[in-house]
């Protein structure tokens, strides 16, 4: 997966996929035909301690989220570390660990730990030294792993669009494969960054009501960005057809009268039930003996 991750980033063309935060998520994306996913740290907080994003999950529950969500698909996904987890050597811990899944990528950025959504306001970014030493760290980590390491900075909220490049200038130089500046607020701001750093892979995070412009994926690719994630558009939308069944069921006399078109035959498919049955039959689990 981390290869062909690799091999994706340098060959020519966008790449946008969204963010997912559990294996049905990720299988849904898959079977859509994407070519690769992240996850979400926003989302796998919301989902498993229903939360916002303010830093509240551990090292291992992220790591642990990772990478169940990897090994459910055959495609390779990119996994929001948020910091890695403290200094240097808590990196080195992390992609070590991260190293030995099925993970193709890792996003680590610059903010303070506790960190927040890169859209919520009251950020806080830790010196440009101290990142820099951290992507060296995840880049010694790595080895010969082939895993990619997408360099993130949060600076445009605190030290403007200048300071931001300024760090994704440094942070390229220490190793990162990817550069990701957090939130630019206009498209200016991306077609600024865009042609500053020509020939490198830039990665855009679009989040519907966002800081960032919404733009189209053929104009992100005419500025020259690479990567594309959809960070929050599944989490939403998931939400939303929670709330509306529940709802429907709540004011109804039972679920005859919800608007959905997903079957249970169809989500069978999604998860791959005949692949399971035919692992029963190969094995004989289904058999019965004396």
């Amino acid at each position: 997966m981390k290869n062909k991750l690799r091999t994706m980033i340098e060959q020519p063309g966008i790449h946008a996929a969204p963010a997912v935060y559990d294996c049905i998520g990720a299988m849904a994306a898959e079977q859509a035909g994407f070519d690769y996913i992240f996850s979400s740290g926003f989302g796998i907080t919301a989902s498993l301690l229903g939360k916002p994003d303010l830093g509240y999950l551990t090292a291992n529950e992220m790591i642990d989220s990772a990478k169940r969500i990897a090994h459910s698909v055959s495609i390779p996904m990119i996994a929001d570390m948020d910091t890695g987890y403290g200094n240097p050597l808590n990196v080195i811990r992390t992609i070590e660990e991260i190293v030995q899944t099925d993970v193709a990528g890792i996003i680590l950025e610059d903010q303070v730990w506790p960190k927040k959504c890169g859209h919520f306001e009251g950020k806080q970014i830790i010196a440009a030294d101290e990142q820099v030493e951290k992507i060296k760290a995840a880049v010694y980590a790595r080895g010969d792993s082939g895993l990619v390491i997408v360099g993130r900075t949060d600076a445009r909220a605190i030290e403007g669009l200048d300071g931001a490049i300024k760090r994704g200038e440094r942070y390229l130089a220490a190793g990162a494969d990817v550069l990701f500046i957090e939130a630019p607020q206009t498209r200016e701001e991306l077609s600024t960054i865009a042609q500053h750093f020509q020939g490198v892979p830039l990665f855009a995070n679009i989040i519907e009501g966002g800081k960032t412009p919404n733009l189209s994926l053929n104009e992100l690719e005419d500025m020259g960005y690479k990567l594309v994630a959809y960070a929050l558009s599944g989490l939403f939308s998931a939400t939303q057809a929670f709330t509306e069944c529940f709802d429907a069921l709540k004011k109804d006399d039972g679920t005859q009268h919800i608007n959905r078109k997903l079957s249970f035959d169809d989500f069978k498919t999604v998860i791959k039930m005949d692949d399971h049955i035919a692992l029963e039959k190969r094995f004989g689990i289904s058999k019965k003996t004396d």
